[in-house]
């Protein structure tokens, strides 16, 4: 396809999301919600086939994650915006005469990482339709199909209810150039994915919310229960063979019980290397230039102990290595997009924060921890110390942090890192991160203003 035909493509798809949209704005909330619960519904329903679909085609993943990532991300989004109020007047603030009414931003762009094609799909698409706009989906190439798949199973669910054709659009054969021509002509931009796609989203002169990466420190308090910690922990690192951002990374466990919390890893199916022979070839497998390695992204602890050329035990979840140290002192202190954590032991608390830190500031600045503790002083000293915009307590991080019926992170596939992260918001990306709040602003005749006396006062 030569440059002007690509510019024309798009061209015709903005032209026609404009129209869209444009339609769009003068459907209330009653009906706006019935499209963003018939998108939702499509892909809970579909979730076994569109799971199938991507493990086939991504070659990345466990098939029955995918299902409960489908039905779980689809049903949460859902649960959570569905009383939310996103078109027309959103609050009377009678005590400081202010009323807010929110307006569409007009046409979103989206790019979705392959390690997500679908549920990343289904809750941008779902976050723009709530605020009243139009979205054009940019997938990547590894996972156009799947996710084509569930962005044309979303716009036939929302046909019935008279929504605009149109407004969910896919570029169909994605390409760099596509990509960076649809961030540049987009009112606002989704960029989750890696960071050089991020960094071209910022640069695209749009505003854009982009992720950073993950790097989810795992601390284990002295004395927790550990026989109820362990299982959370592995669960989590296991989780879709360990693609998902928000996954467990490092294991910081006290060392005066670390003989006895490294056997429960062990009876809850983790394999821990006792060699550092093996280590060293796990470090040489999983990266690569100091990047994860490629061909481990989502694979099986098996694919990669045969990658490695070491034996595991059948039925291994995670493999486990015990690090050199914390942050440059070894490569495992980074992320590791497959079934792999890092191990490392404290006598204080201090310094467990301080081994976190460490690896944080190496890479995953500003994303997400996880502290499993029955110590409210240590869980508020974690959340005062870690320069991280979520920190998880006492749940699997891979399937907590992104907002479950359990907590109070709002549901996404989007989890802003903030500054640190190089990003604009340091919370969870949803509906209200699409949508422009005017503010009506009256004379409070009324009001008792205070003195300059009274305003200077010490």
């Amino acid at each position: 396809m030569t440059k002007e035909n690509t510019q024309q493509t798009l061209q015709d798809m903005m032209q026609k999301a404009r129209t869209a949209q444009a339609a769009f704005a003068s459907f209330d909330q009653a009906q706006v919600d019935a499209i963003v619960r018939a998108m939702a519904k499509v892909v809970y329903d579909d979730a076994e086939e569109l799971a199938r679909m991507a493990i086939d085609e991504t070659r990345m993943g466990i098939y029955e994650d995918k299902v409960a990532k489908n039905k779980g991300k689809s049903k949460v989004i859902w649960n959570d915006l569905k009383d939310k109020k996103s078109i027309g007047v959103l609050r009377h603030l009678k005590e400081e005469g202010i009323v807010e009414v929110a307006k569409p931003i007009g046409v979103v762009g989206a790019v979705a990482p392959t390690t997500n094609p679908t549920v990343t799909a289904m809750s941008n698409a779902m976050f723009a339709l709530k605020g009243g706009n139009a979205i054009i989906i940019a997938p990547h190439p590894r996972a156009k199909n799947v996710s084509k798949v569930t962005v044309d199973r979303m716009k036939e669910a929302i046909k019935p209810l008279g929504a605009p054709e149109n407004l969910i659009q896919i570029i169909s054969e994605p390409s760099i150039e596509l990509t960076n021509q649809l961030m540049q002509a987009a009112d606002i931009v989704i960029a989750t994915g890696g960071a050089g796609m991020v960094k071209a989203a910022y640069s695209s002169g749009k505003p854009a919310y982009g992720v950073g990466p993950g790097n989810v420190q795992c601390l284990i308090d002295a004395g927790v229960n550990y026989e109820e910690a362990v299982p959370k922990i592995i669960t989590g690192r296991a989780f879709d063979n360990g693609i998902i951002c928000s996954g467990e990374q490092s294991a910081i466990i006290p060392a005066k019980d670390a003989a006895t919390i490294l056997e429960i890893f062990t009876q809850n199916k983790a394999h821990v290397l006792e060699t550092e022979e093996d280590i060293q070839k796990l470090r040489d497998t999983i990266f690569e230039n100091g990047m994860t390695a490629k061909d481990v992204v989502g694979q099986s602890p098996e694919t990669i102990a045969n990658l490695a050329g070491f034996s595991i035990p059948a039925g291994t979840r995670v493999i486990m290595a015990k690090a050199k140290g914390p942050g440059e002192a070894d490569l495992l202190s980074k992320e590791k997009m497959c079934p792999v954590m890092a191990i490392y032991t404290y006598d204080t608390f201090d310094e467990a924060l301080e081994i976190a830190q460490t690896n944080l500031e190496l890479e995953g600045k500003g994303h997400s921890a996880a502290l499993h503790s029955d110590n409210d002083a240590h869980i508020e000293q974690t959340g005062l110390a870690l320069t991280v915009s979520r920190l998880v307590i006492n749940q699997p991080s891979s399937t907590s942090a992104g907002g479950s019926l359990y907590n109070g992170f709002a549901p996404t596939t989007t989890l802003g890192c903030g500054t640190w992260g190089n990003n604009i918001i340091s919370e969870n990306f949803t509906y209200k991160h699409m949508i422009n709040v005017s503010r009506i602003g009256y004379f409070m005749k009324d009001n008792n203003a205070p003195t300059d006396e009274e305003i200077w006062a010490e």
